[in-house]
């Protein structure tokens, strides 16, 4: 088994690793940090959330800056302001032993963009960003990208299907014929496949993870038969038994998320909800209550829980099947994070076999049926 030492990862950045005990690389960083270390190639990565991307990518990008230009150098773009705060969150630490300072700023909207542009006349190195709130600070002159060397694209399949497809192309305009583009995905519909083409060399460096098994292996998935008049009932019982275990629920709409919560709360349940008419500081707030462990359930939508990222999580709890296959993906890949085991336990009614079925034959996944 390899060390991050033997990877090429510098002796200050491993001690930064150590102290977040991050000792043994997972197998996207074992067989992406040589090739992005060593070499300035295009780079095509397809992984799983949960499989370790963020340090694949962000060590060799901490490694490659040159803390005595004060230019912008490296520009991460990623699909929510969870997602680019976090990312920016783990290169802070990675940087804590180094010799000089590396400069990391995030900008994504629902903030004011005037601090954000403050914040950006500082010396700073590397941008991690939403594509949205990127295309408007470059369009006003506030951003420079003629000295970025390497963008990442991480999580490139959510930012197409959130509908930045027009902003990447803009962005990817901007900085080709500068540096290296390196993409991660989970999955590669054919708009990734055109972006490949478009943008980047055709001698790109290509690593896959598991490319079969689409669902994390560490998952148990589970599906238990309900009415419609039942399933909060049900909900209530299984909360009841495992009061000590933490997870998310999944609802389909942004009414049926604040209608679960309510009843839950009722049933004094400590419960949150995550919805995208919820305003960002509800948002923000809901997160920082989950995160720090004060409340047992996120009851949130599809598009609320993209990026989500907290360790621990027991369960997935689908109170409705999700529309999109991939969504199935993303949701149940909440639970059984770093190497941690967890479930994924869906409340179906009986019409709704046919789709069990049918998740599990194009995910390879198999499903068993309880109850309680």
């Amino acid at each position: 088994m390899s060390t991050f030492k033997d990877l090429g990862v510098r002796k200050d950045f491993i001690e930064s690793l150590k102290e977040l005990k991050i000792t043994v690389p997972t197998d996207i960083q074992e067989k992406t940090i040589p090739i992005l270390l060593n070499s300035e190639v295009d780079f095509v990565g397809l992984a799983q959330t949960g499989t370790g991307k963020t340090a694949a990518f962000g060590l060799p990008i901490l490694h490659k800056i040159d803390p005595k230009n004060d230019a912008v150098q490296a520009l991460i773009l990623s699909p929510t302001r969870e997602l680019v705060q976090q990312i920016k969150k783990h290169l802070f630490k990675y940087t804590k032993y180094c010799d000089d300072k590396i400069f990391i700023e995030a900008v994504y909207g629902g903030e004011k963009i005037d601090r954000q542009i403050n914040n950006l006349k500082r010396t700073t190195h590397v941008i991690v960003a939403t594509p949205g709130r990127l295309i408007d600070l470059i369009e006003r002159g506030d951003v420079n990208l003629k000295n970025v060397k390497n963008v990442v694209l991480d999580e490139a399949d959510e930012m197409l299907s959130m509908g930045f497809k027009q902003d990447l192309n803009r962005i990817l305009k901007y900085t080709s014929g500068t540096g290296n583009v390196w993409l991660f995905s989970a999955t590669m519909p054919d708009e990734i496949q055109k972006i490949i083409k478009k943008y980047m060399s055709p001698d790109a460096v290509r690593v896959s993870v598991n490319p079969n098994s689409l669902v994390n292996e560490n998952i148990t998935h589970q599906y238990i038969k309900t009415t419609i008049k039942e399933k909060t009932e049900l909900i209530v019982a299984f909360l009841e038994k495992r009061p000590n275990d933490r997870g998310i629920i999944f609802c389909r709409t942004k009414a049926g998320t604040q209608n679960l919560t309510a009843q839950l709360k009722e049933e004094g349940f400590a419960v949150e909800a995550l919805e995208g008419n919820m305003q960002q500081k509800e948002r923000d707030r809901a997160m920082r209550i989950f995160k720090k462990g004060d409340c047992q359930c996120l009851i949130s939508t599809d598009v609320s829980a993209r990026g989500i990222d907290v360790n621990n999580l027991a369960f997935v709890i689908h109170h409705q099947l999700p529309e999109q296959l991939e969504y199935y993906t993303h949701r149940s890949g909440r639970t059984a994070r770093a190497g941690k085991t967890g479930f994924s336990l869906a409340f179906i009614l009986p019409y709704e076999l046919e789709e069990i079925h049918r998740i599990q034959k194009d995910l390879g996944i198999k499903f068993t049926e309880i109850s309680f």
